[in-house]
This record gives C-alpha cells, structure tokens and sequence, in this order.
C-alpha cells in the first residue's frame, strides 16, 4: 500500500498482514539509510507481516545544503507516520523501530509520543560527537594505526567540534584540517576537507540520556558484538542509569558490527538469524496472542 506521510508527503509503503494485524511498527532511518527500499527495512517488511506486525516504511526527508536532519524534525514525521500507522491498522500496539541514527530518532520519538514498544538497533547512549569519535578512532585501530595516530585524530575532530559550536574560528580550524588531509589516515577520519560553519551539525551535543529517561515502554536494544561505531558499555550504563523503571531486553548479536549482519553485508542474504530470532521471540512475550488491544490505548492519549 502507497502511502505519504507528513506535511512533505514522505513516500511511503505499509505491509500488511495477510489476516488481522496484532500490532503495527513504523521504520526509522540510518543516517546514509534514507530510502524505504533500504534491505534492512525491506527485511522487517519481509519478516513481520507473516508473525501479524504490519511494517511502514518511508523516506526520511532530504537533507538541506548537506545539512543532516534535525533529529526533532526526524521526530516530527515519525509521529506523522505513527498517526498513519494507527488509522490504518486500528486499535493494536504500535511501535518504532530505529537503526543507528534512527535509534535516536525513534527514542525521541517515543518520548514525546508514548508508544507500546521501541525496537533500537546500534543505539549510541552518548552524543553524536562523542560517538563519532569513538567511531572513527575505532576505524584508525582496526586499519593498524597506532597511539600516535589516534591521539591527533582526537585532536583534530575536537577541533573541528570547537568550530561547530563556534568556540574556534573557522580559519584556524581550517588550517589544522589542511595540515591533516595528507594524513593517511584522514579519510577514516569522516571529516570534511573543508571545515562547515557554525551551526551546520545541529545535533552533534544530542544527549541521550534525559530521552531514554523519559521512555515508560518495553526496549529491546540489539547490539552486534563488534560494533565498530557504538560505544557499548558507554552506552548500557547509560541505559541502566536512565531507564531504571522500563523494562529492558539487551542482545548481543554474535558475527555482527553495526548492523544486523554477518560478515559485515549489506543485503537481505547477511541478516543475521540470530537477529531474527531475537526480535520475532520479543515481539511474542510483547505481544501475546489474543491479547486485549484495547488495554494499549492509554499509551497513546
């Protein structure tokens, strides 16, 4: 089913189950994973219609001038597609599901807009910039550099997050990014070779905390256990301190990095079974059959 969601009309497509829904889930995006005909996202479309979960899936909005989208504004039509969601499915639970950047977003999401359940995949506990530079050290480390390599790398990068917040001026951090771009290192190092403006990356000092705070439904968080990008334990301490009062499912995903994977693949083929496994056997105790959908509509006034 076609479908458009938000004020931009974000295309979308709804899968459905081949009999009554139990529940419903709405897809939330990668940062370079946009599109609805992503394989991660067609793989939910795949897996959990036949299990009664209808799936949406959507565009996210185009970026501006390269600008990232606001994760408020990633909000904003999440909560457009849950409202599409629930008309079209009727009175049965509702959630999110959210990859990496979209694990922030769907959190957020579900913290302005209670839902009955959150499924995050790769979702970081602390802030975009500390992320990335635990991310792209991790890269340095796994391509052999050493001590010394990594110590400027943290420099470089706290250079450039100075710049962001306008604590630098452009020019200098410019010129530390034009000593650093015969690096051969630079390109793990996921800056650009021209330093942006003030302002351009809006959500680098995100703090997670106070919105997993805020959640009151079941998680379920899987993590591959290689995570390149994901500073796990970080980040569970920071689940464990915030979401004392929600009840909290954590897997560990055995052969995968970031995402559900194995072997690090990018196609329907890789999906890890154990991934599969984990999140059709959650979604059963969340969703027992013959349950009362009508004892899930407090969660959404």
């Amino acid at each position: 089913m076609e479908l458009g969601i938000g004020e931009q009309q974000l295309p979308a497509i709804l899968d459905l189950p081949p009999g009554p829904a139990r529940a419903a889930l709405a897809v939330l995006h990668g940062s370079h994973e946009g599109t609805r005909s992503y394989f991660l996202y067609e793989h939910l479309a795949r897996l959990l219609p036949p299990a009664g979960v209808a799936v949406l899936r959507y565009d996210r909005r185009p970026r501006i001038d390269g600008r990232d989208v606001p994760l408020t504004v990633q909000a904003d039509d999440a909560a457009a597609a849950l409202d599409v969601l629930r008309r079209q499915v009727g009175d049965v639970p509702v959630g999110l599901w959210g990859f990496s950047q979209g694990a922030w977003a769907a959190a957020l999401t579900a913290s302005r807009h209670p839902v009955d359940f959150l499924v995050l995949v790769g979702c970081s506990g602390v802030s975009p910039a500390r992320q990335m530079r635990y991310g792209t050290a991790e890269q340095l480390r796994r391509h052999g550099y050493g001590d010394t390599d990594l110590a400027e790398l943290d420099r470089l990068r706290r250079v450039a997050e100075a710049c962001l917040r306008g604590e630098l001026p452009r020019p200098l951090a410019q010129m530390e990014l034009d000593a650093a771009v015969e690096r051969p290192w630079f390109p793990l190092a996921f800056l650009p070779h021209q330093m942006s403006e003030p302002g351009a990356w809006a959500d680098m000092d995100f703090d997670p905390e106070p919105v997993f705070a805020a959640l009151t439904c079941p998680v379920l968080l899987c993590y591959g256990e290689t995570d390149a990008w994901t500073p796990i334990e970080e980040s569970l301490t920071v689940w464990h301190r915030a979401a004392r009062a929600v009840d909290l499912t954590i897997a560990r995903l055995a052969g995968c990095d970031h995402a559900p994977t194995l072997h690090e693949a990018e196609n329907l083929a890789g999906v890890s079974p154990q991934y599969e496994q984990i999140l059709l056997s959650w979604l059963d105790r969340q969703l027992p059959a013959g349950d009362d959908p009508g004892r899930h509509a407090s969660a959404r006034r």
